[in-house]
């Protein structure tokens, strides 16, 4: 692999030095990295691509440059090889990175984003705000009809959880507005809809509330969609996110993985 010009520490990295926020397939820096240098978030910085690490999970954050960014996160395991355990870049990282460490369970996602409220859907009207009192009910539902959920009730990241009931007060669909922990902004996740239900709008409906609610309290929302899911990709087409930051997920095998 060829070599990268690296920042000398892990500490003090500028990760908006470059202007990378601004170019197409850079969304993810943009919106998921702190623009204000905290003192505790480790972060690299190369030649097309900067790295920042998510300490609790063990996940570094990787945006540029395929090849650039994939040095960061081998340079980002060399140095912290009992903390880094996962990472998430530019489609095309996981095959470089893949050449020096053995991955698994790897993932291609779109990070997808909007700065505008959604058009009008069915059903949002149907759309209310649930409480800490309805943890337990939707721990149920999501068991029940989701249970690869992203997240769940009583997740710290959690700001916001929204269902559907039917006429008889079942929960037929629920959904949540979570965040992204380095910089805060708002991450749609665990979206379900009742197996019975779907078919009639319900998701769609939680989904278009949920990015309307987002965008009006602190003016954007993001989410992340698998690469080959097309009903979804429909959807958010749809509802105005945009469709330009293809990523990778994977896990290093045999690394420490920590989870909070």
């Amino acid at each position: 692999m060829q070599a990268t010009t690296v920042s000398r520490t892990t500490r003090t990295t500028d990760l908006f030095d470059q202007g990378l926020e601004h170019r197409s397939g850079a969304a993810l820096l943009r919106f998921g990295a702190a623009r204000r240098r905290q003192d505790d978030r480790s972060g690299w910085s190369g030649d097309g691509a900067v790295a920042w690490l998510d300490t609790g999970r063990g996940h570094v954050w990787s945006v540029g440059d395929a090849r650039a960014a994939a040095d960061l996160v081998l340079r980002a395991e060399r140095e912290l090889p009992d903390v880094v355990g996962e990472f998430t870049g530019p489609r095309g990282a996981e095959a470089l990175v893949g050449e020096r460490l053995p991955l698994t369970e790897v993932v291609e996602w779109v990070f997808r984003w909007t700065l505008t409220e959604p058009p009008v859907t069915p059903h949002e009207d149907r759309v209310v705000a649930l409480g800490a009192d309805h943890h337990d009910e939707l721990g149920a539902f999501l068991a029940a009809h989701s249970p690869r959920h992203s997240t769940g009730p009583g997740s710290a990241d959690v700001r916001l959880w929204a269902g559907i009931r039917d006429a008889h007060g079942r929960l037929v669909a629920c959904g949540a507005l979570s965040r992204l922990r380095d910089s805060g902004t708002p991450l749609m996740a665990s979206v379900a809809t009742d197996a019975a239900q779907r078919g009639q709008g319900l998701g769609a409906a939680l989904t278009a509330w949920l990015t309307r609610y987002a965008v009006r309290e602190y003016g954007v929302c993001t989410l992340w969609q698998l690469a080959d899911n097309v009903p979804a990709r429909r959807l958010y087409d749809r509802l105005g996110y945009r469709d330009e930051d293809p990523c990778v997920s994977a896990r290093i095998a045999g690394a420490d993985h920590r989870t909070e």
